[in-house]
C-alpha cells in the first residue's frame, strides 16, 4: 500500500469506537532501510489545557492496525493504560 492511498482515512479505536483523527493531519515513523511502517503518530486534540502545555503526541504502533478499509483505518489501542501504547495481538 502506498502513503497517498492512506492520507484522507479516518483512524478510527475499535476498543472504544473513538475517532483519532485523519491520515495527512499525522505523521508517520517509517524504518528508512526497509521501508516499513512502524507506527503512525497522530496530534493530540487541542483542548483549553493543551493550548498552555506543549502538545502530546498519540502514538499507533503499527501492530495495533487492524483493517484498512475504503473510507477508515481500524486499530485496537487501549489508551486506558499509561501512555496508551498496550494493545493486543
Amino acid at each position: 500500500m502506498r502513503m497517498g492511498e492512506l492520507v484522507g482515512k479516518e483512524i478510527v479505536n475499535i476498543y472504544n469506537g473513538a475517532r483519532l483523527g485523519v491520515v495527512g493531519d499525522s505523521d508517520m515513523a517509517i524504518n528508512i532501510d526497509s521501508g516499513i511502517i512502524q507506527s503512525i503518530i497522530l496530534p493530540k486534540k487541542n483542548t483549553l489545557v493543551s493550548l498552555w502545555f506543549d502538545k502530546q503526541h498519540l502514538v499507533i504502533p503499527w501492530e495495533a492496525v487492524r483493517k484498512i478499509g475504503s473510507e477508515v483505518i481500524v486499530v485496537e489501542l487501549d489508551q486506558t493504560s499509561p501512555g496508551g501504547r498496550r494493545y493486543s495481538m
